[in-house]
């Protein structure tokens, strides 16, 4: 009994992935059926409080939170002076989306190293599995966003708008791999990193959630 209790002792607990989980999908909501202009600066919000809510419940030192804090609530109002300045331009809009972009994978690292970790499967086990899969499709449409800006604001054929809908949009479809062909990548460079957000889709999609599903299903069996 004693051996037990220390093995459950020295498994870390599950994080709490719920919250992110709904804040996730009220960001691509939000940002999918408003099309406003200052709904950039409510997203770039919102996934700092994602960050924020992912850094909760990783295992990592405490000086390494106050770092990532730090960072991401002092990078926050210079995103957005990046984001909606007429100084900076193209250029500073690049620079706030990879931020955006580089702040996400951060999180979705986090999440996925901390979700391995779990003794037992749970269901945080699995909404986190899943958080971290809507925070790739996020980073990725990032990541598309600062190519747009980079290359003078190319990145779609000629006649499909690129706006933060159609990045999103782009994205999860990408990373699904549904491949609807409505919006094509016209360099190579938007196109490369379309390969390599769809191999990532599939690749999280066959082995951590199909893993974690299988564990938990497995364990709901052992307990009835």
């Amino acid at each position: 009994m004693a051996s037990t209790e220390r093995a459950s002792a020295a498994r870390p607990e599950p994080g709490r992935y719920g919250a992110l989980l709904i804040l996730l999908i009220a960001s691509y909501l939000v940002s999918a059926l408003i099309n406003r202009h200052w709904i950039e600066a409510v997203q770039v919000a919102l996934f700092t409080v994602a960050v924020l809510l992912a850094l909760r419940s990783a295992s990592i030192p405490r000086r390494a939170v106050r770092l990532v804090v730090i960072a991401a609530v002092a990078g926050l109002p210079v995103m957005f002076f990046l984001s909606f300045s007429t100084l900076t331009g193209n250029v500073g809009s690049g620079i706030a989306d990879l931020w955006t972009a580089l702040v996400l994978l951060a999180a979705a690292i986090m999440i996925v190293r901390r979700v391995l970790a779990f003794g037992t499967v749970t269901l945080q086990s699995i909404y986190g599995a899943l958080s971290a899969y809507l925070v790739l499709g996020f980073m990725f449409a990032a990541a598309f966003a600062a190519i747009y800006h980079f290359s003078g604001d190319k990145f779609f054929l000629p006649g499909e708008p690129a706006t933060t809908q159609t990045f999103q949009y782009f994205s999860y479809t990408t990373l699904t791999t549904l491949g609807y062909g409505d919006f094509t990548a016209a360099a190579n460079d938007g196109r490369a990193v379309a390969v390599l957000e769809a191999l990532t889709g599939q690749v999280f999609l066959a082995t951590l959630v199909a893993r974690l599903v299988a564990a938990f299903r497995s364990t709901g069996d052992r307990q009835g």
